[in-house]
């Protein structure tokens, strides 16, 4: 029985948790399989993260009762308790493997996803030029996410953790941290958007606060209940959100003009386009930092293509999609005058106000903006679930407390932000997503040098996930990241409160072009450094 992984091949040695019948689905035909070969095998035992965190518990009263507040939630109502510890072969209970398909529907056909394409006309880009940029953009972006997901099943560990055998164990803090921050920013949009949209239902009588306390909410108490519930709710919650966007597009088709051009030409026209196309890239990225959180109850020997494959068209055909009806959201609201109805809409009551116009009549708008209020809630519910999962790996206290714990005030936290921000959706969206490029193309390129170059012949030793003197130091990757990010990101950002001198050259409000420049010195710093970094350590 192996704890050493080498390519397809896992280990098969029992977890210290006993699973109900509840914390996964059935088992799918599709990815059932025999256990690898061995290599090395050792005695049942828990691992270190687990036992500290549990002597942790013992010793302290408060930490003692959230677990067995914790373990009674589980008792009456099913919510998943295991939290960061890595899931051995023959505890495995997977879903359909073409969940992974339908999983990214939910998580990104949604109306949060309307904002981002609507930039395009608000950065002078013609609706052809946005198209394109999105397209593009999107592909790019959820092929980092797709590599990154075929980890999962092959580690049988969360992303964050399995970053520890690049990043080392204190290392990975920051991709924790970075990681949390990254679903926060998606989140507060979501949030935000939900507050429009429930404010315009009201006839404009409640507040968008309000609004965004009540998605928050909902959106929490779901997460609670972890990777079972996560992967039923996202299969078949993008259904109806689906046909009610395919109506909004017949409804506001009459008033986009895709002949009106672009407001600028030469390098302020490749400026507007590469920034937008970079924002486009990072929505679709983003996600890199949390994939294998949903893949890691499949066997070790699932064919990592069909993982590949199902992710990226699981992300790339609904992002585009709905981006492209935002694009045209924008093209009707800001860049045409067909209609000046959605302009004013637009300008005094947000994307809420707009979609409030676009369907008609009223009584049917209000049915359609009400079921789009739900469609953020698959989002949600995987940034509250993932983030409580990356808090726990910041150290042994915060393995310690119980992951709805986490999950809470991270729900929290976001929906304080999602008020204060309620009025600068726009801002939120073009200067925060961005941003999220820089690491994320630099983690992708990392955790990919790693694992088919330096880890090609020798894989992955599972025994020693939580044990820090038996990791990288991490120096090499943190290095590569930092590097990638202050001398590619800073210099190429093109943002509202600053404009790198490389992202000027292009004129105007500059071009984006942090990201490539990241990727590029990442690429160019970590092999020499890992390379470096394994010669003096041995590990």
């Amino acid at each position: 029985m192996s704890d050493f992984v080498h390519g397809d091949q896992a280990d098969v040695r029992h977890s210290h948790d006993v699973k109900r019948s509840h914390d996964v689905e059935a088992q799918s035909d599709d990815v059932k399989g025999e256990a690898a070969p061995a290599y090395e095998t050792t005695a049942d035992a828990d691992s270190e993260e687990v036992i500290r965190a549990r002597e942790l518990q013992q010793k302290s009263g408060f930490l003692r009762s959230m677990r067995r507040g914790e373990e009674w939630l589980d008792e009456k109502m099913g919510i998943e308790t295991q939290g960061i510890d890595r899931i051995h072969e023959e505890d495995k209970k997977p879903p359909s493997i073409l969940n992974v398909f339908f999983l990214w529907w939910s998580l990104t056909c949604h109306v949060g996803t309307l904002p981002i394409g609507v930039l395009g006309p608000e950065f002078g880009l013609s609706l052809k030029q946005s198209v394109a940029a999105i397209v593009v953009g999107t592909l790019l972006g959820a092929l980092c996410t797709a590599y990154t997901g075929t980890l999962g099943p092959k580690l049988g560990m969360r992303a964050i953790a399995t970053s520890r055998y690049s990043f080392g164990f204190y290392g990975a803090k920051l991709c924790s941290v970075l990681n949390v921050i990254i679903g926060g920013g998606f989140a507060v949009v979501n949030v935000v958007v939900v507050g429009q949209i429930l404010s315009a239902v009201s006839n404009y009588t409640m507040t968008i606060a309000v609004g965004c306390v009540i998605i928050a909410v909902i959106g929490y108490v779901i997460s609670i209940f972890g990777f079972a519930l996560i992967h039923t709710y996202e299969k078949y919650s993008w259904i109806a959100i689906f046909i009610i966007l395919c109506i909004l597009i017949g409804q506001i088709a009459p008033s986009v003009d895709p002949s009106i051009p672009a407001l600028d030409e030469g390098l302020g026209l490749a400026g507007s386009f590469l920034s937008f196309l970079a924002i486009n890239f990072s929505n679709a990225s983003g996600w890199c930092s949390i994939a294998s959180d949903y893949y890691c109850n499949y066997p070790a020997d699932t064919k990592s293509w069909k993982i590949f494959c199902l992710t990226l068209a699981g992300i790339s055909i609904p992002t585009i999609f709905v981006t492209v009806i935002g694009a045209c959201l924008g093209n009707a609201a800001i860049s045409s005058s067909v209609d000046p109805i959605l302009s004013n809409a637009y300008e005094f009551h947000g994307l809420g106000g707009l979609l409030r116009e676009c369907f008609h009549p009223l009584p049917f708008s209000k049915f359609c903006l009400v079921l789009l209020v739900f469609s953020v809630l698959g989002n949600n519910i995987a940034i509250n679930y993932s983030s409580g999962l990356s808090m726990q790996l910041l150290g042994h206290y915060f393995h310690a407390v119980p992951r709805f714990i986490w999950s809470f005030i991270n729900a929290l936290v976001i929906a304080i932000l999602a008020i204060a921000g309620r009025e600068h959706l726009s801002l939120i969206v073009s200067n925060f997503v961005s941003l999220l490029g820089y690491w994320t193309v630099s983690f992708t390129i990392i955790l990919l040098i790693e694992d088919q170059w330096f880890r090609r012949k020798e894989g992955y030793n599972l025994i020693v996930w939580d044990v820090p003197s038996k990791l990288p130091w991490g120096l090499a990757a943190v290095m590569a990241l930092l590097t990638g990010y202050l001398a590619g990101g800073v210099t190429g950002m093109s943002q509202t409160w600053y404009i790198g001198p490389i992202a000027a050259k292009f004129g105007g409000f500059g071009g984006d072009v942090g990201i490539y420049l990241s990727g590029v010195f990442t690429l160019i710093v970590y092999p020499p450094a890992r390379w470096y970094e394994r010669k003096k350590t041995g590990r």
